[in-house]
This record gives structure tokens, sequence and C-alpha cells, in this order.
């Protein structure tokens, strides 16, 4: 072998080392608040890890919700992040955490989860499809409007209040999770 096959086969390693690298790097797990996430894990085991999702995850404990988003779904999760909570009027949260609130608690976490696995590529499609927007139907039996605006999804509840996706396709062994900067009322 001569010093030119050394050095394309060099070159060649290389490149295919650094493609394998890339396509590595874009195949990882994402993160949510700096926490990983892991597809063999489902909604509650990875939403428990996010340092973003707390008040979300009391609020499914305190639901009793726990079993069933544990369970084998799947689900779609629209999972606000605590600045989206804390975007409620003062007391709102702890009111709704009360023990005597649990049905009314219950009402506002399954209003935004629907059932299936629908990632961002099937809601551009459908909202595409829907001249503009799509509806999807939540396990509370309420209506979800979703749009398509600056390349990024946003959903309008039945209230007219707008919450945007801001991590989107956070896939779990029982559904799939997008992060969003709103809490969605029924």
């Amino acid at each position: 072998m001569n010093l030119k096959h050394i050095l394309f086969a060099t070159s060649a390693a290389a490149i295919l080392g650094l493609s394998s690298l890339t396509a590595s790097a874009q195949t990882t797990d994402p993160t949510v608040g700096g926490a990983a996430m892991y597809p063999s894990k489902n909604i509650v085991e990875n939403a428990i890890q996010s340092p973003i999702n707390t008040t979300l995850v009391a609020a499914v404990k305190a639901a009793g919700l726990v079993p069933t988003l544990e369970g084998k779904g799947p689900f779609t999760v629209f999972a606000p992040t605590n600045d989206a909570f804390a975007k409620l009027p003062a007391g709102t949260v702890d009111t709704l955490l009360k023990p005597e609130n649990k049905d009314q608690l219950v009402k506002v976490l399954t209003y935004h989860v629907v059932a299936g696995r629908i990632d961002s590529k099937k809601l551009l499609k459908d909202i595409k499809k829907g001249g503009g927007k799509a509806v999807l139907t939540t396990v509370d039996g309420e209506p979800l409007t979703f749009t398509e605006g600056d390349g990024k999804i946003m959903i309008t509840d039945a209230k007219g209040g707008m919450a945007t996706v801001t991590t989107a396709d956070v896939y779990q062994s029982n559904g799939v999770i997008h992060v969003i900067d709103a809490v969605l009322l029924p």
C-alpha cells in the first residue's frame, strides 16, 4: 500500500468516524430542563427527573393519576413547566392541590392528555391537512386546537388561552411528551 492509499484510508476512516459521531449525536435522548429523558422509561418515570416539571408531577400525584400515566397507554401529554403553572393567578395551584378539589385537578390534568402517540410530525401534517388547524379531543373529552406559526406548534384551549410547544417529541415507553409554556384550561 502506498502513501496515497494510506492517506485515503485514514481520511475515509476519519470521515466515517465523524459520520458515526454525528449520527449518534442526532439520536441521543432529549433533555427536559437539563435532565435526560429515556424512551425506555414511562411518562411518570421521566417527568420525575425533570426539574422544570416538579409542579406537574406534584399535581399528577395529588390527582391520583400516577398509575394511569405509568400504564400501557399510549398517551400524548402536553406537559406544562413550573413557569407555566406560575403564570396562573396566585393561589390557583395551591387550591387545586387540596384534596377537596381533586375532581377539578383531574379535569385540568386530563385536559393535557390525548390518547395515542402523536408526535410533532403528525401534528404538523394534521394542521396542514386541516387548512391551518387541527383539533384533537383530550381524554377529558374536550377539544384542543393546534396551529403552526413561526415554525412552532401552538395550542388553543377551550377558554381561548394559548400555549406553545417548547420541546417536542420526548418519547416515552408509553407515549410522547410535548413540553408547553402555559397551562391549558378546559
